[in-house]
């Protein structure tokens, strides 16, 4: 009998782990090894979608105010200083808290760049899901918006693209008719979502004489939401110290009630009457964060009034994130 001739297989380019595409779980990998996705590069993947990064903004300018901004505040724009400078045809980069149709990114016809920053991500790391979107965004053809996708798990962070030295200075506006250039003119579609947008968004304003606080009125009351850099255990002990000692107050009828945590920070919460606006906070809230700092400063242990007040704080805090 004739041998069988061996048979031979075509040479696979070779694909470095920045070239391979992302595909279906039970598919061959992409890299030529013979195996499922899932058993090769897929781990990679699944393990940046689900391991999460719970300080995605650590490292940034106004870290504070990037969680403020994917929290709690409604309307909001940031111009954004890039690493390398503005590409070509890219007259500016805006971080906007929400977008119209909550599309991740806008390339507007004049070329500059709208990165909203609220929407839901598919991976653990924000930082990076904002990355890759913004340098979609970057690229894209004028007029167009950017979709979602599941970013790579080497892809860039916004601490790689952003200057660590430029400002982040947020404006909070009154409504998102900062989507448009011309309101009155826009297409039936971000018509309508800028009219929903404008009547859901609660009333909210930043102090001037803090960082990071912000005011926003409801219909029972308003509140004070202020994102403190602290490491959580010792802002919390600060905190009871002021609380027990009858000092957490920011004047009378209000009312220290809790925190958020978000994102890695705690976000402390008070209570203010209706009457009680903006511009009236400004003072207790200079005076409190002197004596937050003192408070910060005391490294005695807690009383017991003072571990009693601290269970309180933590049996009323809220994760967010």
């Amino acid at each position: 009998m004739a041998k069988k001739r061996p048979q031979t297989k075509a040479k696979r380019p070779q694909l470095t782990d920045g070239q391979i595409p992302v595909v279906g779980a039970r598919e061959p990998c992409p890299c030529g090894s013979g195996r499922r996705y899932k058993a090769c590069h897929g781990r990679a993947a699944a393990q940046a979608v689900t391991e999460l990064v719970h300080r995605p903004f650590e490292g940034l300018p106004g870290e504070c105010d990037w969680v403020a901004l994917r929290e709690l505040v409604p309307a909001a724009t940031v111009e954004l200083t890039l690493r390398d400078g503005l590409p070509e045809g890219v007259p500016s980069v805006i971080l906007a808290t929400v977008l119209p149709m909550a599309w991740p990114a806008l390339r507007r016809d004049d070329g500059s760049v709208l990165l909203g920053l609220q929407n839901d991500t598919p991976s653990g790391d924000l930082s990076r899901d904002l990355a890759d979107t913004l340098q979609r965004a970057l690229t894209a053809e004028p007029g167009t918006p950017v979709q979602a996708r599941r970013a790579p798990a080497d892809g860039s962070r916004l601490q790689d693209l952003l200057d660590p030295k430029g400002a982040f200075e947020p404006v909070v506006h009154d409504g998102f008719e900062f989507w448009v250039p011309d309101p009155e003119n826009a297409s039936p579609d971000v018509a309508a979502s800028l009219e929903r947008a404008n009547a859901a968004a609660i009333p909210t304003v930043k102090l001037t004489g803090v960082d990071s606080a912000y005011w926003c009125e409801t219909p029972e009351k308003n509140h004070l939401r202020w994102v403190m850099p602290h490491a959580e255990e010792l802002l919390l002990d600060a905190l009871a110290r002021l609380h027990a000692a009858g000092r957490s107050s920011l004047g009378e009828g209000t009312r220290l009630v809790g925190s958020f945590r978000a994102h890695g920070l705690t976000v402390p919460v008070w209570d203010l009457p209706s009457e009680v606006r903006a511009e009236d906070v400004e003072k207790p809230a200079a005076e409190f964060a002197e004596r937050l700092a003192a408070a910060l400063a005391t490294d005695a242990p807690l009383t017991a009034d003072e571990r009693r007040a601290r269970g309180g704080l933590t049996n009323r805090q809220v994760t967010l994130s």
